[in-house]
């Protein structure tokens, strides 16, 4: 089984979009669709996001993975789903485990650009993003035509300016670029920010366990 894309999706999770103080249009809930590259793969991914929760859900091979998070990222469960193997999994971070993954996160600044450019019909103007571990780099494409909720807010890019529309995510020493394709007022489906009493709970180690501890 194909699962070890939750792993570079967990930092899509942690890093996947901030809020700006000058924006046109707020947005309570909704959708956001995005385009990313985990473990060398095109990946299309859906973020469901509501004032208090978000589910970041993707196709992994034969799984279908869900990451749900709380405005606080105080909580992470990973779920997944694999109907031609019968398993319903849904693995519960614990606190130290959530705080591991916020540590190993880069601690940007950020520098502003004169470059500007549409990206899927958001018109963005560049940042420079310096990480203070590595001294390295990141180009961070950010919007201020919208506002987003506290649910998906990231501590990031917390000071990039706007919400990011083209940025790169972190997992593992691994970066991958993340591209927001579309914004919509689109409402979770019921049960979006859950998963039911027939998913058997185990922790994120039995997870990686599955998955070859990668």
């Amino acid at each position: 089984m194909k699962i070890k894309f939750f792993i570079v999706a967990l930092g899509i999770a942690l890093t996947v979009t901030t809020i700006s103080a000058n924006a046109q249009k707020a947005y309570t809930q909704g959708t956001i669709n995005m385009s990313g590259d985990m473990m060398g793969q095109a990946t299309p991914m859906k973020d469901y996001f509501s004032a208090d929760s978000s589910a970041l859900s993707f196709q992994a091979g034969p799984a279908t993975i869900k990451i749900l998070t709380n405005a606080a990222k105080t909580y992470l469960a990973i779920i997944v789903d694999v109907p031609s193997f019968s398993v319903k999994k849904a693995a519960i971070a614990t606190p130290d485990e959530i705080d591991q993954a916020k540590n190993a996160l880069p601690k940007f600044t950020f520098a502003p650009t004169t470059e500007t450019k549409q990206i899927s019909g958001f018109n963005c103007k560049k940042m420079v993003a310096t990480d203070a571990k590595d001294k390295k780099t990141y180009d961070v494409w950010v919007t201020n035509d919208i506002t987003l909720p506290a649910s998906t807010i990231s501590d990031l890019y917390a000071g990039a300016g706007g919400v990011p529309i083209q940025y790169t995510s972190f997992n593992r020493g691994q970066a991958s670029v993340i591209t927001v394709t579309a914004i919509t007022d689109e409402k979770a489906p019921a049960g979006t920010f859950g998963f039911s009493a027939d998913y058997d709970k185990i922790t994120l180690d039995d997870l990686k366990a599955m998955s070859g501890g990668n």
